[in-house]
Order: C-alpha cells, then sequence, then structure tokens
C-alpha cells in the first residue's frame, strides 16, 4: 500500500513536468496553440514552419485570465520562462505580447512577482490619476527591420535576383474606463528602401491608423461579458488559413467596421461585419497607401460568424461561416459572393512510460471548409481540407517534432462551363502553409509535407520543412501567393518542390531574431507555361523590438 501510494505521488509530479514539456514541446516552434480562453484568435498552424516562428519571442502556452474587456487573444509563453524538470506549482508569468497587440496581457503580467523586467513595462496598465482611477492607459509598439535577398521568385516583373529592406514601426495606445468601455489606437509606417522593383502592395504603408476601435460592454452571461466593438481592427481566427493579419508582411491587413463578441470558458462566439481597409487586406491601388489615408472599401463586404468549443483539455472544435460579397468581380480570380461554412478539430494524446512520465506525444489537427454562391454569374462549388500529424519526443536531446501535412484546395475542373470550382482562400496566413518564399497561393492546389522541429537550446528554434507541391486541376491556372492567375490554362500539374530552413533566437519577449533560406525547384508547368526561370531562392534576416 504504501509503495502504491508513493507511485501516485510520483506520478503526480511527473504530469506536472510533462505538462511543462508538453507546452514547451509544442509550443515553441510548432504553430501557437492558444489556452482555452482564447482560441478563436490563435495563430496555430499545426504543421508550421511560420506561423509562430514569424510572431516574435513567444511559446503558446495555456496562462493566466485575459484582462477586461476580454477579446480575441493568443495566450503564450516565453521559452526563456519554462522550468525544465521542475514539478513547483509556481512559474513565471506567460509573455504578455500578443500576436495582436490589442490582445496583450500586462495586466496579470505585472501581478505576478515572478515575472522578470521587460523594457516598456512601467508604461502599461497606468492608472491616470490615483490608484483608484477608472481609467488605465497602456502605451507600447515594436519596430521590426527585415534584409531579403531573392531570385527567380513567381512575382510581378518577371524574374530578378534583388536585395531590399522592410522596415516596420507600430504604436498603440489602449485606455480602458474601468470594465465597461475602452477605446484603442495603434498606428503604423511601413517602408521599404534599396529596392530594385516597384514595391507590392503588402511592402509599403506610410503613417496610417491601423487599428482604431471603441469597445462597450452590452451584457454578462453566464460569467463573461459579452462586448460591442465598432472601428478599425485586425481580425485573427482560428488556424488562420482564412482570416489573419498577415503579420509577415511588412504592413498588416485590417478591416473596419462592427464585431460582438462573447467568450466564456467552454464557448466562445464571434459575430462580425467589415469592408477591408489597406492595401494587404486586397484594397487597391497600391499608390493610395503610400502617403495618403487609408479608406475602407466599400465595395467589398467581409463578415461572419465563429465558434469555438473548449474542454479542460487540449480538445477544440471550430465551427464557422463566412460571407464574403465582392460587387467589382475580376476575371480569373476567385471573388463574386461566397458563402463559406467549415470546421476544424485539434487535439494532442501524451504517451507515458511505466514510471508515468511523458515521454512522446502526439498532435493532430484538421479543418475543412466548402463554398457557394456566384462568382462572374456561375455557381461556386469549391472546398479546401487540411490535415496534420505530428509527433514529439520529450526525452531525447533537442525534443523534436516530426509531421507531416496534406493540404487540397479545389480549382475549376472547367473554365468553358457553368460552375466555378476555384476555392478563395479569402484573407490566409499563406506564409505559413504553401512556402516561406511565397510563391503560392492556396487554390487550385495540392501540397505534401514534411517538417523537423527542433531546440538544441531553450531560447533557440530550428525549423526544416520540405513541400510537394501540385495543381489540384490542370485545367485551371496557377495562382501566386497574392491570389493572382500566373501563366495559362492547361499543361503539367507538377510545380515543383520547396526547402525551408529557418533558426529563431529569443533573447526575451522584447527582442527576437530569425533567418532564413529557402529553395524552389520548378516543375514542369513552370517550365512550359510560364517564361522558364531557374531554382528560385530566397535568404533574409529579421530583427523585430518590442516595448
Amino acid at each position: 500500500m504504501r509503495l502504491r501510494s508513493l507511485l501516485s505521488v510520483g506520478c503526480v509530479l511527473s504530469s506536472l513536468t510533462a505538462a511543462e514539456l508538453k507546452a514547451e514541446n509544442l509550443g515553441s516552434i510548432v504553430p501557437p496553440a492558444p489556452a482555452a480562453q482564447s482560441e478563436t484568435a490563435g495563430e496555430d498552424a499545426q504543421l508550421t514552419p511560420v506561423a509562430e516562428v514569424f510572431q516574435p519571442g513567444a511559446d503558446p502556452i495555456e496562462s493566466e485570465e485575459n484582462p477586461q474587456p476580454e477579446t480575441l487573444n493568443e495566450t503564450e509563453e516565453s521559452e526563456d520562462q519554462i522550468i525544465f524538470d521542475d514539478p513547483s506549482p509556481v512559474k513565471p508569468p506567460a509573455d504578455p505580447y500578443k500576436p495582436l497587440f490589442f490582445d496583450n496581457t500586462f495586466g496579470s503580467y505585472l501581478s505576478n512577482p515572478n515575472h522578470p523586467w521587460l523594457l516598456g513595462e512601467r508604461l502599461k496598465e497606468m492608472p491616470l490619476g490615483d490608484e483608484c482611477s477608472p481609467y488605465t492607459l497602456s502605451v507600447g509598439g515594436e519596430l521590426r527591420h527585415r534584409w531579403m535577398h531573392e531570385q527567380n521568385r513567381l512575382r510581378p516583373g518577371g524574374p530578378i535576383n534583388t536585395d531590399y529592406n522592410l522596415w516596420r514601426w507600430r504604436q498603440y495606445f489602449d485606455l480602458h474606463i474601468s470594465d465597461f468601455a475602452r477605446v484603442y489606437f495603434e498606428g503604423i509606417d511601413a517602408s521599404i528602401f534599396d529596392n530594385d522593383l516597384p514595391p507590392t502592395p503588402i511592402d509599403i504603408n506610410r503613417w496610417n491608423v491601423q487599428n482604431a476601435f471603441v469597445d462597450v460592454k452590452l451584457h454578462e452571461w453566464d460569467g463573461a461579458p459579452g462586448w460591442f466593438r465598432y472601428g478599425r481592427q485586425e481580425m485573427l481566427y482560428g488556424s488562420q488559413h482564412l482570416i489573419s493579419p498577415l503579420d509577415w508582411s511588412n504592413t498588416r491587413r485590417n478591416f473596419e467596421g462592427f464585431k460582438y463578441f462573447h467568450h466564456t470558458d467552454s464557448v466562445h462566439f464571434d459575430a462580425f461585419i467589415t469592408n477591408p481597409v489597406n492595401a494587404a487586406a486586397g484594397n487597391q491601388p497600391l499608390s493610395r497607401y503610400d502617403n495618403g489615408r487609408d479608406k475602407p472599401d466599400t465595395s467589398v463586404t467581409f463578415s461572419g460568424i465563429y465558434m469555438t468549443f473548449l474542454d479542460a483539455g487540449p480538445e477544440l472544435i471550430d465551427l464557422y461561416y463566412l460571407w464574403l460579397r465582392d460587387e467589382t468581380n475580376t476575371p480569373n480570380r476567385p471573388d463574386g459572393s461566397r458563402h463559406t461554412l467549415g470546421g476544424r478539430y485539434k487535439n494532442s494524446w501524451e504517451v507515458q512510460n511505466e514510471c508515468c512520465q511523458v515521454t512522446r506525444i502526439w498532435d493532430f489537427e484538421t479543418e475543412g471548409a466548402y463554398q457557394f454562391g456566384v462568382d462572374d454569374s456561375k455557381r461556386v462549388s469549391a472546398g479546401f481540407w487540411t490535415a496534420v500529424l505530428g509527433h514529439t519526443w520529450t526525452t531525447v536531446p533537442w525534443q523534436p517534432r516530426l509531421s507531416g501535412l496534406f493540404y487540397y484546395g479545389s480549382g475549376n475542373h472547367d473554365p468553358n462551363g457553368s460552375t466555378n470550382n476555384t476555392f478563395n482562400t479569402l484573407y490566409p496566413l499563406g506564409h505559413a502553409y504553401w512556402g516561406i518564399i511565397d510563391n503560392l497561393s492556396g487554390q487550385n492546389l495540392f501540397d505534401w509535407s514534411l517538417q523537423l522541429n527542433a531546440k538544441p537550446a531553450k531560447k533557440v528554434s530550428l525549423v526544416s520543412a520540405f513541400h510537394w507541391f501540385e495543381k489540384a486541376t490542370s485545367n485551371d491556372y496557377l495562382y501566386n501567393v497574392a491570389g493572382a492567375p500566373v501563366g495559362t490554362l492547361g499543361g503539367s500539374r507538377d510545380i515543383g518542390q520547396e526547402l525551408d530552413l529557418i533558426a529563431i533566437y529569443n533573447f526575451n519577449p522584447n527582442f527576437n531574431i530569425q533567418a532564413g533560406y529557402s529553395w524552389f525547384w520548378y516543375g514542369d508547368f513552370v517550365g512550359t507555361n510560364i517564361p522558364p526561370r531557374n531554382t528560385a531562392t530566397q535568404f533574409y534576416v529579421q530583427t523585430t523590438v518590442r516595448y
């Protein structure tokens, strides 16, 4: 009996340690897995080199409750905060910086006595007046620089060998009025220099308003408030296959409109009606955003309902309905009036040895959606499906994770028929899924991919990913990263293969540096249906400072 009791205690202590290891392994380079209270807005591409890789300084982990007003947020924990092999329940707090700055959680971070000092922390949660004042103000931002070298990409202007620099500054002010209202403002200045080619729509946005909204609490139900938001806002949902701020771009997507959201411990509900605003959201022309003022494109309406069902463990289910209505249809582009019905399932399972120690972790995620509606007077019938299976070894050096991904985005079977089968990826984080060299979008695409993640040190993450790309149907176009058709109809389905290598160093939540090198070996389609080019390569070094 005494021996059984000792074993039970050992299992409990091992489980606590295993939970930390699980967070470290599944959250470090694996795409972010938001905490139970924030999954609707998770930057959590399950097999990525990049859904998390390009968000500086953070590993996701389940953490404290969100500050009020509760918004869509990503709860993350800094890599240097994890305590290995320590069953103590006292841990440093989660990383307060989130993919959406208006979801930052400095309130809970600063209240933790074990929190490490961060640059700019004294500017967070500042009372305006005495300590009992209902007004608190937070001020912060980000500086980011990226040097790029690229050769032979599928981009406007044809194949070229070029170097250029991208610079971005974000600055925000967040005013809370007790627990019933909020005013948030965030500005952006994004520029490009030393470039040989004209800038693309995601390279430049000078001195503009990125986020500016008001939140008002409407009610409290089931122990959680319901909020109404009006104004300019970024959006991020689920795995970001369909809705993402696209942080990799020098600009970031934003929208303007209305949103209602109500989040309990078990269900998150969001409903929104918006118009896209800047060029990163598809609004054109780029010259309008150089030094001009951003304006919403009222000819395009993007609305939807997004729900997430959570339990006490890692399992979650997303269900969503999205409607994109574009009154200026573009030939050979998947737009028009499209309704998207979809869902996502995500879970993970631990494998323990006879000593109750977690030695391995399996993770699985699948998502799919069906589109219907009208596009250029044709009936729409399209969709996508993806699945990821991963396995992490928690007790071996570098704690490697090997994962495999399959992605399918439908293409048009008959360009002259009455039905359009080309899937519209809406507003995705394509950079995380279809190769970081950014040659392709997710319509008319098969992608088979393998990824290996490793952590040689607590602050260092390594990622390697290999992709094999084909057109889903030979009768449709190949589509570039902006969703524009490339080349001619017909031809081979073979697009090519890509290899991505990435290294990330997270000094702390304030400072992150990463570098990546990619090769894209073009297949028969590019050699015969597009002006031929040699192997494409891309190298970048990116440095980010947050405050």
